[in-house]
This record gives C-alpha cells, sequence and structure tokens, in this order.
C-alpha cells in the first residue's frame, strides 16, 4: 500500500522537499516497527520448525518440503538484505541529501531523484518478495 498509493500520492502533492521530509519521517518510524516484526517472525518461525514433525536437522533436505523452507528462509535472506541496505544505507544518504538541499549547498538535484526513485523500487521488490515468502510458505504446507 505504501509503494503504490502513499508514496505517488505524496510525491504529486508535496514539494521535493517536503516529500523528502515525509520519507525520512515516516520510513524512520516505520523501519523502527519493520525490524521488531521481523525479529518477532524469525524467533516464532524457528520455533514452529523444530517443532515440525518434517524437520530433520539443519540443512536436512530431503523432501519437498524441506527444499521449499530452504528457497523461503533463502528469499527471506535476500529481504533482510535489502532492508537493512534501505535502513542504514538509502535512508542516511536520503537524509544528507536533504539536508544539504535544505541549507543551500545541493546544486544538483539529480542524485536525491535517484535516491527516492530507488526506495520506491526496493519498496515495491520487498513487496513482491513478501509475495513469494507466502507462496513458498503455502508451497511447503501443501508438500
Amino acid at each position: 500500500a505504501l509503494s503504490f498509493f502513499v508514496l505517488p500520492a505524496a510525491r504529486s502533492a508535496l514539494t521535493s522537499d517536503q516529500y523528502t521530509m515525509f520519507l525520512l519521517r515516516l520510513d524512520g518510524r516505520l523501519q523502527r516497527l519493520g525490524w521488531f516484526c521481523l525479529a518477532v517472525l524469525v524467533g516464532t518461525g524457528m520455533f514452529q520448525i523444530s517443532a515440525h514433525p518434517r524437520y530433520e536437522g539443519f540443512l536436512a533436505i530431503t523432501s519437498p518440503w524441506a527444499s521449499a523452507i530452504l528457497v523461503k528462509h533463502l528469499v527471506i535472506g535476500i529481504m533482510v538484505v535489502l532492508s537493512a541496505y534501505l535502513t542504514w544505507g538509502l535512508l542516511p544518504a536520503l537524509h544528507r541529501m536533504s539536508l544539504l538541499r535544505q541549507a543551500g549547498k545541493l546544486g544538483d538535484t539529480t542524485r536525491l531523484d535517484v535516491l527516492q526513485r530507488r526506495e520506491t523500487w526496493l519498496l515495491r521488490a520487498n513487496l513482491v518478495i513478501a509475495v513469494v515468502i507466502l507462496f513458498l510458505t503455502a508451497l511447503a504446507r501443501t508438500s
């Protein structure tokens, strides 16, 4: 919803400076919640997998269920890496660019536009990855 409705509406209604500040405030709040939810999901997932009757041990790929779970965990790893880049790489860069722009020291805004588009792309990529994770969960449950 964020990448398909909120961000496009904000981009069309706000000036570039307002949009950047909106992104920074919104992302700052959502990132904390997202990392907390990820920690809860990892914790509960580890408990659930260890209690699953088909679980035979770490990297014991002996069934379609185990294969689907392995691929799911790899995809979750990709999501974590993208989210980490977004949280600790892209958002700080956007914040620096915003501060430079407010101070009048940012002449060319091309880099800022690139970073904003990259953030939108990463949010959409994470949405697609989340759908893939749900699909792999369903696949594992049916195998």
